[in-house]
């Protein structure tokens, strides 16, 4: 159940930094509203997660799915640049994510 707290954290942590870049630094309203709300559940879920896990594997997961998935939405809904050389990146960084997820242990 822990891991899957991580796992939704790491999803919201996508939507907070898409909302982030969105909001234009903070100049326009529901974009930054939506990045608070998204930023607190992350960090509420990473938080709950951390009371049965080791804060290493948790927090590297978290922090990769969460750029994993930001790099992601952004070259399919934002027109960032794909290549290559990030396709392969960001398939490195999941398959690190997997790993660590599989090595934590819970308490």
């Amino acid at each position: 159940m822990a891991w899957l707290l991580v796992v939704v954290a790491g999803i919201l942590e996508t939507g907070f930094a898409v909302c982030l870049k969105l909001s234009h630094g903070f100049t326009r309203l529901w974009p930054t509203v939506a990045f608070a709300s998204f930023a607190l559940a992350s960090f509420g879920l990473l938080t709950l997660a951390l009371r049965k896990l080791d804060v290493g594997p948790a927090y590297a997961v978290w922090t990769g799915i969460g750029a994993a998935g930001t790099a992601l939405y952004g070259m399919v809904f934002l027109g960032d640049v794909v290549s290559t050389l990030k396709i392969v990146s960001i398939s490195l960084v999941i398959i690190g994510v997997v790993g660590l997820q599989l090595s934590g242990s819970a308490h």
